[in-house]
């Protein structure tokens, strides 16, 4: 069995009046992430985590910033398409472990509901999808509340 590990991170910065999309889902907050897509700082490192471990390159590779094609799409539907690169490469999601970094929001009672949401993207059981959360205690950009960062490793096998 031949297996691959990948890591991913991708961080934003707040901005006012732009939805705050996280592990595929939607929060009722007043700022969302800067970014060119729907700023999903789960799901982009979830796809460069996938990507990484498949050694076909990160993110920005796949889905340029500078494409308008791009603009405002759903990182859920970038992720979709990420995996079918790395399937079609020969290789198949062991698990996925993702990790938000930030102050707020709070996801302990919806990170079952954003392990579902990444695992469908994926078409994968949920069960091989785990999404968490940490503050940095009140350092660094996320700990001033000016933005969320999140890193999320992939464990791949040869198909």
């Amino acid at each position: 069995m031949s297996l691959r590990v990948g890591i991913g991170f991708d961080a934003h910065a707040f901005e006012d009046g732009v939805p705050l999309v996280l592990g595929g889902l939607p929060f009722d907050q007043p700022r969302g992430l800067a970014g060119h897509s729907d700023g999903d700082v789960v799901a982009h490192a979830l796809i460069d985590a996938l990507l990484g471990a498949a050694d076909l390159g990160d993110i920005g590779s796949f889905f340029p910033s500078g494409d308008e094609a791009y603009r405002g799409a759903s990182s859920l539907d970038l992720l979709w398409k990420a995996y079918r690169e790395v399937r079609d490469a020969g290789w198949r999601l062991v698990n996925a472990d993702c990790v938000l970094v930030g102050e707020e929001p709070r996801i302990a009672d919806v990170r079952g509901e954003m392990s579902q949401a990444l695992a469908e993207a994926l078409d994968v059981d949920a069960s091989l999808v785990s999404v968490r959360a940490t503050t940095t205690d009140g350092l660094g950009f996320t700990g001033r509340r000016e933005g969320l960062a999140a890193q999320a490793v992939a464990l791949l096998e040869r198909v």
